[in-house]
């Protein structure tokens, strides 16, 4: 008997279990695909709101803007304007995403109408460590974000957090999280203002 034929012969039940359970997570992706989807659009709208919150509607302007997000890496999101009810634009919000110490890390980031501060971020998407990384969920850490200048930010380890400027206090016990939120800052902001300047949205693109 070969030992092809002896392998099949040993392990057939064992290649069948494997290609039915195969079977059954691919159909259950691919059901729960659509509410998984529904759900992070709900929880899209609601944070979007929490940033802005004088906005009555959200409006896509560049649809799967490219952005180069360093080491030759690229992605790809969608940027919305939130208007007023009168039409006007109060900003802009797109979703930047990352490494994180756990595992990727999704934030909503808004900018004001002129690309020149940015209004804040939430947190889409994150399995940081509880009570460490998790922590980038808190105020007192997205707080510093809130009408900082729309340019590159730099994480350090200690100053003033009531200080409104590009500097990031650092999570104590959470450098690796917090440098990951910087970085998902730094990587999309400069990228999404180009385009929003070439569509003639902003005045400054840098």
């Amino acid at each position: 008997m070969s030992k092809i034929k002896y392998f099949f012969q040993q392990s057939w039940l064992l290649i069948a279990t494997s290609f039915v359970f195969g079977l059954l997570l691919a159909a259950t992706d691919a059901a729960l695909a659509p509410k998984i989807e529904f759900n992070e659009r709900q929880k899209l709208t609601t944070l979007m709101s929490s940033l802005l919150a004088e906005a009555a509607e959200f409006r896509i302007v560049i649809s799967q803007a490219r952005i180069t997000t360093g080491k030759g890496q690229t992605a790809a999101t969608d940027v919305y304007a939130g208007v007023d009810a009168q039409g006007r634009t109060l900003g802009y919000v797109f979703i930047g995403s990352g490494a994180g110490f756990q595992d990727k890390i999704k934030l909503v980031i808004a900018l004001d109408a002129g690309g020149e501060k940015f209004l804040g971020y939430r947190v889409l998407a994150s399995n940081e460590t509880p009570n460490f990384g998790s922590r980038i969920t808190e105020d007192e850490f997205r707080g510093q974000f809130a009408n900082a200048p729309a340019e590159t930010l730099e994480l350090v380890k200690t100053g003033d957090a009531e200080e409104t400027d590009s500097r990031i206090i650092a999570i104590s016990g959470a450098t690796v999280s917090s440098q990951a939120v910087v970085n998902i800052f730094n990587a999309y902001t400069r990228g999404i203002k180009e385009q929003l300047h070439s569509e003639g949205l902003i005045s400054n693109g840098r």
